[in-house]
């Protein structure tokens, strides 16, 4: 089946879909990333350990990563706006309901239904921007979203830090939860201006026996897990690490945090920008997506190091600002890579499986970094970890992913 013309909706319309998206994400990291800004109150507050923490924290990904799958078939086969849709509201409200919790019990569960919402937004995201994004404009499209990836946690730090101070853990939760609600609005605008045909639920089937064969699948997957890994460490852990390590108060913890992020966002446009320039200008997009990518998790590894090694706050903003630059192509390159090997067709199903692997890091490196600070008393030992898993990362980019190319699927 021939997929949907790319623009076909329209240029200024395909811009604020690319934007929306771009903003569904910011919110989508804004909500995941409050338990991280509420925790030097609310850990205290909920007597939890910081094993506990990293339960609770671990808990999101269960979900997240479980039904990524599932949404990923579904995003192919039902209307991909509505879906989004759909999860937007569920998210939000699990979040503002989270601002109730008063054990660990039911911050779990509302954390389970918090993956199981966002589930939905990088398969649906990555869905659309194959739909209607060309591949000369694919890294640029990415990187608007890597943009909301990457202030979600700056803009969350930042506004989460002065409810935190301000009025406690709980106001972040009930605020992040209601303002995300109001996204639904400029939604149901954009989409309605979409023509019939694009609104519509796709036609399209495909073998999903014959997508689980695919070799390229389960290794975009284990390099998903590798970029992600450093990103979720700092994201979950920085704020503990800040105040509680670094001595840091809370108002620069969130300054500190916010620049670290914000440098990541100007990564990720700066990186995908220039991607884009080099593959029309006729460079391989297989060795322009994968360099970039390369470079990206060596930048982040030393990064990573030079956070844990650094003395004073001013080699220690250093530090993280070159952290948050390293972070920049990560998102943008493999989101890109997964659409080239599955293209508008198997966009959904795809980004769902890449998603589902590569939230392993998610699941497992909260409870490993909790784990290492509970037994050494420190982060040396989790720093360690997550730099070395960076420097792996490099290595299944460059020399085990496979040429980049369209899967054939009958």
């Amino acid at each position: 089946m021939a997929g949907i013309p790319p623009v076909a909706a329209g240029r200024r319309t395909l811009v604020a879909l690319v934007v929306l998206l771009a903003l569904a994400v910011l919110l989508n990291f804004v909500d995941r990333g409050a338990m991280g800004i509420a925790a030097p109150k609310m850990k205290a507050d909920l007597g939890l350990s910081a094993t506990t923490f990293g339960l609770a924290a671990s808990a999101f990904f269960w979900t997240y990563g479980a039904m990524q799958p599932l949404v990923g078939w579904i995003s192919d086969r039902v209307s991909v706006y509505r879906a989004l849709a759909f999860a937007l509201a569920l998210w939000s409200a699990s979040t503002l309901l989270t601002g109730l919790v008063r054990g660990l019990a039911l911050l779990v569960v509302l954390r389970l239904l918090l993956g199981l919402g966002e589930s939905f937004v990088f398969p649906c995201v990555s869905k659309i921007i194959a739909r209607h994004v060309p591949a000369g404009r694919r890294g640029t499209a990415n990187a608007v979203v890597a943009v909301g990836l990457a202030l979600g946690p700056a803009v969350g730090t930042l506004a989460g830090g002065a409810l935190l101070a301000q009025a406690g853990w709980q106001a972040v939760f009930v605020a992040f939860g209601a303002v995300t609600l109001l996204w639904l609005l400029p939604w149901a605008l954009v989409v309605r201006a979409l023509p019939a045909e694009d609104r519509a639920a796709p036609a399209s089937a495909f073998s999903y026996a014959a997508l689980l064969r695919q070799k390229a699948l389960w290794i975009t997957g284990a390099c998903h897990v590798t970029a992600n890994y450093g990103f979720f460490f700092v994201s979950i852990w920085l704020p503990l690490y800040l105040t509680g390590t670094r001595g840091l108060p809370i108002a620069t913890m969130a300054w500190f945090a916010a620049a670290t992020f914000g440098a990541q966002a100007l990564s990720s446009l700066a990186t995908g920008h220039l991607s884009d320039a080099l593959v029309r200008a006729g460079r391989s997009e297989d060795a322009v997506r994968r360099g970039f990518s390369v470079a990206g998790q060596v930048a982040l590894a030393l990064g990573i190091a030079a956070i844990a090694l650094s003395q004073g706050q001013g080699a220690l903003l250093a530090a993280l600002v070159f952290t948050g630059i390293a972070m920049g192509p990560g998102p943008t390159m493999a989101y890109a890579i997964g659409q080239i090997f599955a293209g508008e067709r198997l966009a959904g199903s795809w980004i769902g499986w890449q998603n589902a692997i590569g939230s392993l890091s998610g699941v497992i490196g909260p409870l490993v970094t909790g784990a290492i600070v509970d037994l050494t008393g420190g982060f040396g030992g989790a720093f360690a970890f997550a730099a070395g898993l960076s420097l792996l990362g490099a290595g299944l980019f460059q020399w085990v992913l496979p040429p980049m190319r369209p899967v054939d699927i009958a």
